[in-house]
């Protein structure tokens, strides 16, 4: 089990007193605290990376409202010597009345007053799994390098990782005293084999919140990694144009992620920069599509128990029965909106604001089985080893890739591979020819997600095996 950032348990009275001293001026004070440790390990043939963690950090984060404006405030040291120094910058630097009429440049927009319940809690999880020494990590990640050498003679580079980060962080105002502690765990293998001439790579990434579940499956992973990357070898591009596919629960997670992800995030319905926003209680997909968004669900990457404003975990029901039910909202866009906010305020760092993210996006499993989806498939190809993706809100255009096409003719696999995958499309168009769900299910949380190329974040997305039609080239 977690313990919770001692640090922060020593400076917790400081910052309730801050939270006191600003409350004379402000109707609404509230502080964010954060201390992430962790470190990346990564090994190949020239030797072991051991490093900080990108994501490690200390710091806090004050908003203030005035009766019109939210501000903030960032910090990373407080102590009985500059608490009142903090004080006198938040209340000059913060009057956002002030700072507008100073300035041609920005846009008057009030807001509501948050309303929060009276609500202490400490939440940990209940995580069985042991210690590991930085030297046993180091050692399983050369070894993973080693094994695949000797598994192949086309093998020129191999590499492995583990990343790992552990989350305490603290949400004060004069209604709340939370408190959450929880960890994620991140492995990578990833090879680059050449014959004649020819040069492939190929990865396999896992997550968990142990250090023991992520281990376990780079095992399982690592033979079919190797082999996939010496297919890919003879791999040619698919001719261009419209391909009945299945996705593997990957690529279904990446297309939940772009296509019905970030288009349902409500900063953009807020700044009219996304489409779906037109399309509430409207169909969208085809009748058998369930999906869904939220930190509560499942143990993965992107699962706490409140997000970086103090609003409780949730899962949110984004689409069901093909019918758009609602988006995913931030404290401030649900205030714009008249909603109430999703538990999906997500910062970057206690450096950067709150916006609107992802958490665990997935559609629900089906009733299908993969042989039969398969059987099912006149001519076509599954799809697998999501690669990356982008979606343009506005317009609701897609682009997936994926690394690997298993060709399907006549309901069989004719051994030929495709490579790479580069699918495209209007979001419901491909959503609404969804045909078959299957009863498999898994969820990945091993990559980041940038909002607007900028702002990253751990998100975590899956689902089942889908079968669909989408333009491929």
């Amino acid at each position: 089990m977690e313990e919770f950032s001692k640090y922060l348990t020593t400076i917790k009275p400081l910052l309730k007193r801050l939270i006191q001293m600003l409350s004379a001026k402000y109707v609404y004070v509230s502080i964010l605290a954060n201390d992430c440790d962790g470190k990346v390990i990564k090994a190949n043939a020239n030797g072991v990376q051991i490093k900080e963690h990108p994501m490690q950090e200390k710091g806090f984060v004050v908003r203030v409202f005035n009766g019109k404006f939210y501000s903030e405030y960032s910090f990373n040291s407080i102590d009985s010597q500059n608490i009142k120094e903090i004080y006198d910058k938040i209340s000059s630097e913060l009057d956002v009345q002030e700072l507008i009429a100073k300035s041609i440049y920005l846009k008057e927009s009030e807001y509501p007053l948050i309303q929060e319940e009276s609500m202490q809690q400490s939440f940990q999880k209940d995580i069985q799994d042991r210690d590991y020494t930085i030297k046993e990590l180091i050692n399983y990640c050369k070894k993973l390098v080693e094994t695949a050498f000797i598994e192949s003679e086309y093998i020129i580079s191999a590499q492995s990782s583990i990343e790992y980060l552990t989350i305490s962080k603290m949400f004060l105002s004069s209604q709340k005293d939370l408190e959450q502690v929880y960890p994620w765990v991140n492995g990578r293998l990833s090879v680059i084999v050449n014959r004649n001439d020819t040069t492939k790579s190929n990865f396999e990434a896992v997550s968990n919140i142990t250090v023991t579940g992520v281990l376990k499956e780079l095992e399982k992973r690592e033979h079919r990694v190797i082999q996939d990357a010496i297919a890919l070898l003879d791999s040619t591009k698919p001719a261009p144009g419209e391909y009945e596919i299945i996705t593997s629960p990957d690529v279904t997670g990446l297309i939940a992620h772009e296509a019905f992800g970030h288009g349902v995030e409500m900063d953009m319905f807020v700044k009219n920069r996304a489409k779906a926003k037109e399309f509430i209680q409207k169909p969208v997909a085809s009748e058998m599509i369930q999906m869904h968004d939220g930190a509560k669900p499942f143990e993965n990457c992107s699962s706490y128990f409140f997000d970086d404003e103090g609003v409780l975990a949730q899962d949110t029901i984004i689409i069901k029965n093909g019918v758009l039910q609602t988006g995913i909202a931030d404290t401030l866009s649900a205030l714009k909106l008249n909603i109430l906010p999703t538990g999906n305020g997500k910062r970057e760092s206690y450096k950067r604001k709150a916006y609107t993210r992802m958490t665990t996006t997935y559609f629900e499993r089906g009733a299908s089985i993969l042989d039969d989806m398969v059987s099912q498939t006149k001519k076509g190809m599954l799809v697998c080893n999501a690669y990356s993706g982008m979606e343009d809100p506005k317009n609701w255009g897609l682009q997936a890739i994926a690394l690997i096409g298993r060709e399907i003719i006549d309901g069989k696999y004719t051994g030929k591979i495709y490579s790479p995958i580069y699918m495209n499309g209007n979001v419901l168009e491909i959503l609404q020819s969804i045909s078959m769900t299957s009863q498999d299910f898994l969820l990945f949380g091993s990559g980041y997600c940038c909002k607007g190329d900028k702002e990253k974040s751990k998100t975590a997305d899956g689902g089942p095996y889908l079968k669909a039609k989408v333009n491929i080239g």
